[in-house]
Formats: structure tokens, C-alpha cells, sequence
């Protein structure tokens, strides 16, 4: 049988199963190849907190979403055009997502009695007709892996977990992607287990010869390269991208990068990344809790490292009276706050936007500390580096905010060149003659004088300081001259970082102001209505205490002002505090980024049903 090639320019795929099935690896792998084709890419993967959910559950199901395009994209597209289901609740779980007409490719071996039951079906989907609107190919995906198998030497429990290598060569199959990275891949990956390895490689190649060879096909799809701007790129997620941008501020500040924090998700992978730094000077230390890695690295920063301690929601509040001995003390610290579902526990492995208002204000006494946010996985090193300067500048703990989204969510990265940078100056104190550990420069900051040097000895401790003198002081003028002081330090940074940008006109009708990771659905959905002749603009937020100087004036030249965020208001209760200017709210807590359609539908609104 012919098969024809169909050109297509972008094309949603979302991978689902159990939380056993490999599908974040499916995923991954997929991306990675999708990435050395050269097309642009957006990813949401998306599984849940147990490690180990029942199998064939709803709650168990794990997802992975990738779209991949021959134009830029900003985010991995609101419905899939392609559901890869490995059992009935990957099913169940998803298709209320799946485009009208899309199609489902469904591994049948896995809907037998039980797994349609766990999943809450009452009857077949695949043959009463509820899928009558999609298309549906119907693959016995683990009887053909075990087929493949066969031979091996393996278990049948060993065999039966290569079947998501099989849907992914037929899925290479079915989109024109090389399988040479993943065997490579699986070789390294495998090399002490060469058993494995051949399975997995097999089990590959067998989806993507069935693709090949089965009439269930009568087309596959190609999707041409993005036109990128010219120069090294490499696919890179958030958490990774962070990891790189404090390498990259500690190697241009010359001086030692140290983290130290407590495994949490979705931070972890920071520490993970780091830890493979060591030849650049990194030192990575795991403490028995949230509390002892701020502590540890506050004390690295007194002694001249570049400091930085990561967390998510729960150990951002245990970290919260560190934070405030660093604001007292006036010394360097990074943290980096991978916001995901909350309160409490909450959604460990969901993203969220709702901790702005607990790092801009969740500390004791007058406390005031530098907010920054990242807007894609890729700005995740831009950020870690602007806060890394921003805190050896200004002797302040800085806060950088991702969110689940961005540190799991990956994108081609265009590497930067080293030189193109900005510097970061660090130059401690050495000379002992006139030195006063709380005398100030231009910029309200302090001297870092790091222990060891003879002349130099200073108190430290979270009592109150004497100006100039650094001695402990209970004198009431003193201390409200220090809370001052401090406020004053961090208020005057806004002078140091750039003047807020507005996409689209500089005035006018509506004003949508974002930050975070709902960068990429907002600014779609205001491009996407721009092009249909919506009069509306943009103004994305990296720098959120303080905000931009002129971020006042541009909200006067707007009528109105929609905000949509992942919580239920809070950049808008800052606004509304900030600048009395009233704010359209649009808000969805859900443990998922926004959606454009429903963003266009709220920015229409706003505008008072504009069509």
C-alpha cells in the first residue's frame, strides 16, 4: 500500500497511561528528537503526587504533552490533536481535552474487563459508539511488543514495560521523526543492562515497522523546521535552565556557587542539576530540611559564596525566618521558589501562581525583599542570573519565582554567549582602615566583609544593628532609621532594572498585564486577537518588588485593565495597593496553565464582548 507524507505546520500529541508506563520518558524522548529536527516546541508534562498510584485508576494517570510547530509557538496548545492512550483511564481521563475529529491511538490489550471498570466505564468506548467523533486506531500495542520480544530471555513483566518505546517508534513513524537519538540514547541509558537495552531498542523499532507496514495508515505527517534565529540551541526545561543561570552568575562574579536545599517538588531537579557542576567550582549540599538549608546557605553567603537555596510553597514558609536574619544581616542569598499547587501539601505535582503574596510579605517585622519571576523555561536562566546580581549588588536576599509549569515545561534555548552577559562586580572588603560593617555605599548597601580577614571582625546575629557601627542597638530611633534604611535599599533597585515594555499600542482601550508562566498562553491569545482587529495590548511583569518605574504611568494610559492569573488575584491586589487604578480580574486554580481560547474569551469580555 502508498502512503502518502502530509504536510502539517504544528500539531499537539499528548502521551497518557500509568504513572508506570513510562509516559514522561515517552514524552521526553519524543521532545528531544523533536528538538534535533528543528522544530520549535512547547511540553506540559503532567503526572501525579503518588509515586506509585494503583494501575488503571484515574488518579494514576500520567500525561505528557508536546507540541511541536514549523513557527514559533509560546505554549504547548490548549487541546491535543493526537491522544496516545495506554489504558481506559488514560481514556477517560483526557478526551474531554482531545480536538472534535482527532485522533486516538488506543493500546486495546489494556481494555479488558477490569481496566474499563477501574477507568468507570460501563461499556467498551471503543465499540459503543461513544468515540464516533474522533478517529479512532485501534493498536494491540503490548501483544505486538511482547511478539517483538520474543526470544530475549526477558519476563513477561520485562517486556510488557518496553511497550511505550513501541508507541513511540510508531509515533516517529507516524510524524517523520528519526529514531537515531533514541537508540543512542537507549544504549548509554542501558549500557550495563544490555538485555534491556536490545529489548527497548526492538520494542522501538517494531512500533515503528508496524506504522511502516500496517494498513491502519494510510498517510504520515511531516512538520518542517522552525525558522530559528541562527546559533546553538539546545532543549532545556526550567529547572534546568536555573540550574545553568547561577552557574553562569557565580563563574562571570568570580566567586563559588553553593545551594543547599531540601528535596521538594518540583525543585529537586535544581539540586540535581547542580550537582553535576562540580568542575565549575559548585557545591551542592542536601540538609536534613528546609530550615537548615537556608541556614547553611546564609552561612555560605557570610563567607563569600555565591548563595542560593531552593524550594517550593511548604519550604518557602519554613525557610521564612532565614530569609529575615538575611535581610537583617544584609547579605547575599538566592531563593528560588518553584511554586505548585497549595496550601499545605496541597498539589505537589501541579503548578500554581499563588505564592507572590507570601514572598513579597510572608516574613515577620519590616522585611522587605526583591521579587523577580521567570516568564518561559527558558527566562529560568535569564532570572536566576538577574537575581544572582541583583543579590550581590544590593547585599539582599532576592526571591526568583518559577512555577511547576516552567520547571517541567521545556523549549529550544538559544545558548548565550558568555561574553554577551552582563558583569557582575563582586568586590569584598579587604582594607580594615576606616572599615564600618553598616556604613553604605551610594546604593544604601553595605561592605561584604567575609570572616577571616584580620581587621575586619563584625557582629552578627538577627538583633537590631546600629547604623554605621553594626554594634546591637535597642535605641527606637536607630531601629527606625535601620527599617528604613533596608526599605530604601530595596525600593531604590527599581532604578537598576529596565523600564516595563508594552506590546502593542502605548495606549488605549484594555491593558493585559501578566507575569509568570502564563506568559506564553497570554501573549498568544493577545497576538491571536490583535491579528483580528481587537485594539488591546500587553505588559508582561519579570520584576515584581519593585515594580519598573514607569509602570504607573503606563497603567493611566490604559481605560481598562485585565489581569489573569494562576490564584485568585494577587499581582491584582498589588496593583490595586500599589497605583488605586481598578483591575478586571481573571482568575483559574486549577493545577494547569490558562488556556488561550479561554483567555481570548475573558480579554473579549473585558473589552465588552468585542468579536
Amino acid at each position: 500500500m502508498n502512503k502518502t507524507t502530509e504536510t502539517l505546520e504544528d500539531v499537539v500529541i499528548r502521551f497518557a497511561g500509568d504513572s508506570g508506563d513510562g509516559m514522561q520518558l515517552t514524552g521526553t524522548q519524543f521532545t528531544n528528537t523533536t528538538a534535533l529536527v528543528g522544530n520549535d516546541l512547547s511540553t506540559l508534562p503532567d503526572y501525579p503526587a503518588e509515586i506509585r498510584a494503583p494501575a488503571g485508576t484515574l488518579f494514576g494517570v500520567s500525561s505528557f504533552q508536546l507540541r511541536f510547530s514549523s513557527w514559533d509557538i509560546l505554549t504547548p496548545g490548549d487541546q491535543p490533536d493526537v491522544l496516545v492512550a495506554m489504558n481506559p483511564a488514560a481514556l477517560k481521563v483526557h478526551l474531554k481535552d482531545l480536538k472534535k475529529g482527532g485522533l486516538i491511538l488506543a493500546n486495546t490489550d489494556a481494555f479488558d474487563d477490569k481496566n474499563l471498570d477501574l477507568a468507570g466505564f460501563l461499556s467498551n468506548p471503543l465499540t459503543d459508539g461513544e468515540l464516533d467523533n474522533y478517529r479512532v486506531i485501534e493498536v494491540p500495542v503490548t501483544k505486538l511488543t511482547l511478539n517483538a520480544l520474543q526470544g530475549l530471555g526477558l519476563t513477561q513483566k520485562e517486556s510488557v514495560r518496553c511497550k511505550n518505546f513501541f508507541a513511540l517508534g510508531l509515533m516517529y513513524w507516524m510524524y517523520s521523526r528519526p529514531m537515531e537519538p533514541t537508540e543512542d540514547w537507549i544504549k548509554d541509558k542501558f549500557s550495563k543492562e544490555p538485555k534491556i537495552a536490545e529489548a527497548n531498542d526492538k520494542a522501538l523499532k517494531a512500533g515503528y515497522y508496524y506504522g511502516e507496514t500496517t494498513e491502519a495508515f494510510a498517510s504520515r505527517f511531516d512538520v518542517k523546521p522552525a525558522q530559528l534565529k541562527p546559533g546553538l540551541y539546545r532543549n532545556i526545561t526550567g529547572n534546568e535552565a536555573t540550574a545553568l543561570g547561577v552557574v553562569a552568575a557565580a563563574q562571570k562574579a568570580a566567586i563559588p556557587l553553593y545551594y543547599a536545599s531540601y528535596p521538594i517538588t518540583p525543585a529537586s531537579d535544581i539540586l540535581h542539576n547542580l550537582s553535576m557542576y562540580k568542575n565549575y567550582g559548585v557545591k551542592t549540599f542536601q540538609a536534613e530540611d528546609e530550615i537548615a538549608a537556608a541556614g547553611a546557605a546564609l552561612g555560605a553567603s557570610y563567607a563569600g559564596n555565591l548563595a542560593v537555596t531552593g524550594t517550593s510553597g511548604p519550604g518557602a514558609a519554613l525557610k521564612s525566618e532565614t530569609i529575615s536574619l538575611g535581610i537583617m544581616l544584609e547579605l547575599p542569598l538566592v531563593i528560588i521558589d518553584v511554586q505548585r499547587g497549595g496550601p499545605s501539601t496541597g498539589l505537589p505535582t501541579k503548578t500554581e501562581q499563588a505564592d507572590l503574596l507570601f514572598v513579597t510579605y510572608g516574613r515577620h517585622g519590616e522585611a522587605p525583599a526583591p521579587v523577580i519571576a521567570a516568564s518561559t523555561p527558558a527566562d529560568c536562566f535569564n532570572m536566576a542570573y538577574e537575581a544572582a546580581r541583583i543579590a550581590v549588588k544590593y547585599m539582599t536576599p532576592v526571591y526568583l519565582l518559577t512555577d511547576g509549569y516552567l520547571a517541567n515545561g521545556s523549549e529550544p534555548w538559544l545558548v548565550p554567549d558568555a561574553g554577551s552577559l552582563s558583569p557582575i562586580p563582586v568586590k569584598f572588603r579587604t582594607d580594615p582602615e576606616g572599615f564600618q560593617p553598616y556604613a553604605r555605599n551610594e546604593n544604601n548597601v553595605r561592605p561584604w566583609a567575609i570572616p577571616g580577614v584580620p581587621g575586619l571582625e563584625h557582629r552578627v546575629g538577627g538583633l537590631e544593628k546600629q547604623n554605621i557601627t553594626g554594634n546591637v542597638s535597642y535605641d527606637p530611633d536607630n531601629h527606625d532609621e535601620m527599617v528604613r534604611l533596608r526599605a530604601e535599599k530595596v525600593k531604590g533597585i527599581a532604578k537598576d532594572i529596565p523600564l516595563q515594555e508594552v506590546h502593542g499600542e502605548q495606549s488605549g482601550e484594555l491593558l493585559v498585564i501578566s507575569w509568570g508562566g502564563t506568559y506564553g498562553a497570554v501573549r498568544s491569545s493577545v497576538e491571536h486577537l490583535r491579528k483580528k482587529g481587537v485594539k488591546l495590548s500587553h505588559a508582561h511583569l519579570r520584576y515584581l518588588n519593585p515594580f519598573p518605574r514607569n509602570l504607573g504611568e503606563i497603567l493611566k494610559n490604559f481605560k481598562k485593565i485585565l489581569v489573569p492569573e494562576i490564584n485568585l488575584g494577587q499581582l491584582a491586589k498589588l496593583l490595586r495597593s500599589e497605583y488605586l487604578v481598578p483591575v478586571i480580574q481573571f482568575n483559574k486554580v486549577r493545577g494547569l496553565p490558562l488556556r488561550s481560547n479561554e483567555l481570548e474569551e475573558a480579554m473579549k469580555n473585558a473589552l465588552g464582548g468585542a468579536k
